[in-house]
């Protein structure tokens, strides 16, 4: 028998929350736009059983990155996942970098949880909520080692490409949170916004790309074939990866 929710009841009451952050956080550059679907038994057991260990409520609060994962290594923060079937592979070949996942889409969430849980990876946790809000309010300086941004929403209207998460203000607050080296890594299959990536990555003081010749790079070993990506190049769509360098404080 299905069980219905009383107005205001939690879906998942020991999972992630609804709002973390409360609407006076609301900025007008999202890292995401909010997405509804089914959320299958098993990701919903996955919510249930491993939030409370390895989710996080994207609230403003600030947060110990060490002891969120228990341990000092580098963490790289991934802004959209998906179902998060490339975040687990990532995670499962390189166990020696912590991986912070956030994206608001809850089937992802549970997948993402349920992937890890039966992999034995460690390495992963999962946060819910705006990735503004986690630069701003709750990372200290130079928390993070790295920076991936696949396959954002691209906002191909012209009158929305204001809300593309790539742009200068963007760059300027993760560039206080990452530390000098740590790579920028962003993919997208539309080209415009590609072009866009590159030029707004590139005018960007604390950022270097990593291609003498300024370009493009090639998709590198460690960023997995997506099925999604799959899908578009069978379609003749091009991918384009960027990576650039945060620059050590005071160069350039």
């Amino acid at each position: 028998m299905r069980h219905s929710r009383a107005k205001g009841e939690p879906r998942f009451p020991d999972g992630p929350q609804a709002d973390p952050a409360g609407s006076h956080f609301e900025r007008r550059i999202r890292s995401f736009q909010p997405r509804r679907s089914r959320v299958t038994a098993g990701q919903a057991d996955a919510l249930q059983r491993l939030w409370s260990r390895w989710g996080l409520d994207i609230d403003g609060h600030h947060v110990d990155l060490a002891e969120l994962f228990g341990n000092e290594r580098p963490v790289v923060l991934e802004i959209g996942f998906g179902m998060g079937e490339a975040t687990a592979q990532m995670a499962a070949a390189d166990p020696g970098t912590n991986i912070l996942a956030v994206d608001v889409h809850t089937p992802g969430q549970g997948n993402l949880l349920n992937l890890a849980d039966h992999n034995g990876l460690t390495n992963v946790r999962v946060a819910n909520g705006d990735a503004i809000i986690l630069l701003r309010e709750m990372l200290t300086a130079d928390a993070l080692g790295g920076l991936r941004v696949y396959f954002p929403d691209p906002w191909p209207k012209k009158r929305h490409h204001k809300r593309r998460l790539i742009q200068p203000e963007f760059l300027d607050l993760a560039a206080t949170r990452l530390r000098p080296g740590a790579i920028v890594h962003c993919a997208t299959d539309w080209e415009p916004y590609a072009e866009q990536m590159l030029e707004v990555l590139t005018a960007h003081p604390r950022f270097e790309n990593t291609r003498a010749d300024g370009g493009f790079a090639p998709r590198p070993g460690f960023r997995p074939l997506t099925r999604f990506e799959g899908q578009g190049l069978d379609k003749g769509h091009v991918v384009n990866d960027l990576l650039f360098r945060r620059v050590p404080h005071g160069d350039r």
